[in-house]
């Protein structure tokens, strides 16, 4: 393999880095208002939506984390004034536009077929939706009757017409120019699409070094398997690592391996200047957490820098959970100490928590009034943004911690 290695950094300047790269560190890391939810996508790379909303969405979480005035009507502005766009990175996402063009392999793949999306394509029928898109206007899904005998129970249960829409939004032929509520309103991408945007579909190499500078921006340090995450294809994961290889030969990189993760090491990269920095110090500060936020995601990386084991567990059944439907991982300084089951009932204006789990209780230890209130004005913060004042703090483990932990949410004005 060409290149040197570097020696690995303590594994806190290596959390440290990451979470100051992520904007969980400072105070106000992108600014305030729209701007500084595009210059946050920007850094990210990408903004994961999910559907669940037992608490809120997880594209509102992930930037309220990051973003003190942050409000849900910043995406809207910004998708409406063309600088992010809807489509697919490892799941569906937010993504900016300016890097459109690398959307395009799976688009066209999706087009000749290669990529599957729709289990069947009707294309007389998405001819005829084109068409009435083209004379009507931006459309959503409830804008097309379904057949009287067609009968939804589940995501491939659409009605043909909103599989058909789906499928010509992934070839890229329809995008979403906005959302009303939750739903999606569909216009031709030509209509939506800045004039100056970037259209030449990016090379395999073009790919790769895109890839690599995504997750660097974004993690500060990464290996293939972040850059490639849920991305198919052995060819590209080939393309990445060649490019890392010659980057690290030319000193554009450095690499570097940290301890053994099941019986693996984990083979790193950074640019130089990341790991000469001093890392920034972490705050006495905590953060709740999205299961999709960009920093917790994947759960081997997790494991290895914050030694946080993390699954979402509202997939298993019931009876397999250990933790419960929805828990949110908790961020204290630079440690993931924890995770809480959360419920919000909007109606009530009350976030329950049904559990809180502390994992690692060394900062009860040694700072407990510091961290109990910093978790106290993290989690009001997470409940403004799910529309409550108050919050119920039911189970503890260990019980130990129940008192300090509800008298600082007391004392933030927020118990119950």
């Amino acid at each position: 393999m060409p290149g040197t290695g570097a020696s690995a950094p303590p594994l806190g300047k290596l959390r440290r880095i990451a979470l100051d790269h992520q904007g969980l560190l400072g105070r106000s890391p992108f600014g305030r208002g729209a701007e500084a939810t595009l210059r946050a996508v920007q850094r990210l790379g990408y903004v994961q939506i999910d559907t669940i909303s037992v608490v809120a969405r997880a594209h509102h979480h992930v930037l309220q984390t990051r973003i003190p005035d942050y409000q849900p009507s910043h995406l809207d502005q910004l998708l409406e004034a063309g600088k992010i766009f809807e489509y697919w990175s490892h799941a569906a996402a937010y993504l900016p536009m300016d890097d459109y063009r690398y959307a395009l392999p799976k688009m066209r793949a999706m087009a000749r077929g290669e990529d599957s999306w729709i289990r069947s394509r009707d294309q007389r029928l998405m001819g005829r939706i084109l068409d009435r898109i083209k004379n009507d206007g931006p459309l959503q899904a409830r804008d097309f009757d379904a057949p009287k005998t067609h009968e939804a129970s589940g995501w491939w249960s659409w009605k043909p017409a909103k599989q058909a829409l789906e499928q010509l939004f992934m070839e890229g032929t329809l995008m979403v120019s906005r959302r009303e509520g939750f739903q999606k309103v569909y216009d031709l991408s030509e209509r939506v699409l800045p004039p100056n945007v970037n259209l030449d579909v990016p090379s395999r190499r073009e790919f790769a070094r895109f890839l690599i500078r995504q997750a660097l921006d974004a993690h500060g340090f990464a290996n293939v398997g972040n850059m490639t995450y849920l991305r198919r294809g052995r060819e590209l994961r080939e393309a990445v690592t060649r490019e890392l290889d010659e980057m690290s030969a030319s000193g554009t990189l450095v690499r570097f391996t940290i301890a053994p993760v099941a019986g693996r090491e984990m083979l790193l990269y950074a640019r130089p200047e990341v790991l000469e920095a001093r890392a920034p110090a972490a705050r006495s500060s905590a953060r709740v957490l999205s299961p999709f936020d960009n920093a917790v995601i994947q759960r081997k990386r997790s494991e290895t820098l914050f030694g946080f084991d993390y699954q979402l567990e509202c997939y298993l059944p019931a009876d397999k959970r250990r933790y419960g439907y929805f828990c949110l991982p908790l961020l204290y300084r630079d440690r993931l100490i924890g995770r809480a089951d959360c419920k919000a009932h909007r109606r009530d204006s009350l976030l329950e928590i049904r559990a809180l789990f502390v994992e690692d209780e060394r900062p009860f230890l040694e700072e407990p009034t510091a961290c109990a209130d910093a978790l106290a004005d993290a989690l009001r913060a997470f409940a403004r943004l799910n529309g409550c004042n108050a919050i119920r703090l039911s189970k503890v483990e260990p019980p130990r911690w129940r008192a300090i932990l509800k008298g600082a949410l007391d004392a933030a004005g927020c118990g119950n």
